[in-house]
Parts: C-alpha cells; structure tokens; sequence
C-alpha cells in the first residue's frame, strides 16, 4: 500500500491510499490522519471511495511524526567529499517536523544563509515501537519507505558542531509523495536513488552503499531512546551534493529539484527565493 495525505475541492487534509490506477481511495472515515494509519499497522487498502489523481492535491504523507532522525555521513564517498572521517558509530541529528513539505511545494532558501544544499536521502518509517530493539528484529518494527531531501544551510551546519538547526528552516524537509509499507519493497538495501537539478543527475547511487544499514539503525536508536509509531529515519544522502563539488554548487532560486528512490516513485520541488 502507499499511503498518502490528500485533499481535495474541500481543501480538507485526509489519509488516503493511492492504488495502482492512479486512483486515492479515502482513508478518513476511520482515520483521523496518517499517523493514525500507521499506528494501527494498515498495510493492504481498504475498499471504499476514491478519487483519481488529477483531481487531488498529495501532501507530505506524515506531516506530524513524533521526531524526524537523520544520520549523517552514512554512505563512504560522501563522508570523503565532506571532508570528514568515516564514522564507526551512526552520527544521528534531527530535522524538526515543522520543516517538512510535500511534493510541488516551494523549497524557501532563507536570506540568513548563502549556501544552501540538497541531499538525496532514504528514509523508513517506524510502526511498532520499542525500546532496545535487536538488530534481528528489525523487520517487525518498520511500517514502511519513503524519500526525503534533507536541505541543508551550510555555512549555518559548520559554524557550529550541532547540526539540527541547519536542517530545519521551514521547507528544508521535503517528503512524500507517499509512503509505500513494507511488504512492498522486497530488500530495502538494494535501491537505486538519485537527484537531479533542472534534469542534471547531481546523485546517483544505491542503498547497499549505507554504512549502517536499517537494522544497524534501528538497534542503535532504540538503545538510548524508545522509537515511537511514526518516527522517521532519513538514512543519509549518497556522494555528489553541492559541498562536494569543485567549485561548491548552491541550490538556487528557480531550480527544480527531483529526488528518486527506486520503487518509491519521485519527490519533485521547485527553489524559491525568501
């Protein structure tokens, strides 16, 4: 299933899951939202009315997740073209819910920053949750993929050793456009994904390059904090982001920037000025 937040002429926000036929079968008659549905585990669409494709407007997916974690410098040939060492323990910061978009919605670049970045990234989203969860159990506590760009102000990131602000100006978290669940994607670690600027492919890689994988992952989080139904794990962006380049290569205003996950579709979002 693909589970999606939508609105239609009313401009109500609902759950909803998309179908294969491009058809959004509404979810909101038993449903207050999406992290409703997850916490409930729905993974196969219901039957009940729908709407085509055309005719809706889809959100970011989960809107309101308890935390966002993100990992960093989790594929090797980004942690050597950022400069950094390759780290032995997962490096884990947070992008605050109140950055996330959905698909088509302008990412604002903020007057307070003149280098701002894009960063591919793969990311799961936890169903049950748990407190010191095996790395052996990790199937049992994902409730399925999506994809995030994790935006980034980098002269804001490097100015201090603590990332998390740098991550959340409004806008900096694209996600969406759904989230596909689990049973749907036969092995997580074996998906190609990429970005491109314009139709310029700037990343490209595959999910086997993680350094810590999603049962690394997993045991690691929930071994200092319990993970919560809805959480979201961005697992880290592949080689090839602007900070990188030679010379540096700064999202811009007028851009349109398109990030894919194999099997989980395309997340596309015009560049704004503030």
């Amino acid at each position: 299933m693909k589970l999606v937040s939508y609105s239609s002429s009313d401009g109500e926000i609902r759950p909803g899951a998309l179908l294969p036929n491009n058809t959004v079968v509404d979810l909101g008659e038993s449903y207050a939202d999406a992290l409703t549905v997850i916490t409930a585990g729905l993974s196969i669409a219901p039957d009940g009315p729908s709407l085509p494709l055309d005719q809706v407007r889809l959100h970011a997916p989960l809107s309101n997740p308890p935390r966002v974690f993100a990992i960093g410098l989790n594929y090797r040939d980004h942690a050597i073209e950022s400069g950094m060492a390759i780290p032995t323990t997962p490096v884990v910061f947070f992008k605050l819910p109140t950055a996330i978009i959905g698909p088509g919605e302008p990412i604002v670049l903020p007057t307070n920053s003149n280098q701002p970045d894009y960063e591919a990234e793969f990311a799961f989203v936890i169903g049950k949750g748990g407190y010191r969860i095996p790395a052996a159990a990790w199937s049992d506590h994902v409730y399925g993929y999506t994809i995030v760009n994790d935006v980034s102000a980098r002269d804001v990131q490097f100015a201090t050793s603590q990332w998390s602000m740098s991550k959340s100006f409004p806008t900096f978290c694209p996600l969406g456009p759904a989230i596909v669940t689990a049973g749907e994607i036969a092995d997580p670690h074996q998906l190609a994904i990429g970005l491109s600027l314009d139709g310029e492919v700037m990343q490209s890689s595959n999910t086997r390059e993680l350094i810590f994988k999603i049962p690394e992952l997993i045991e690691y989080l929930s071994s200092i904090t319990p993970l919560l139904p809805g959480d979201i794990v961005s697992t880290g962006t592949p080689p090839g982001v602007g900070l990188g380049r030679t010379p540096k290569r700064w999202l811009k205003p007028g851009e349109t920037v398109t990030v894919t996950v194999e099997g989980l579709g395309s997340l596309t979002n015009p560049v704004v000025a503030e």
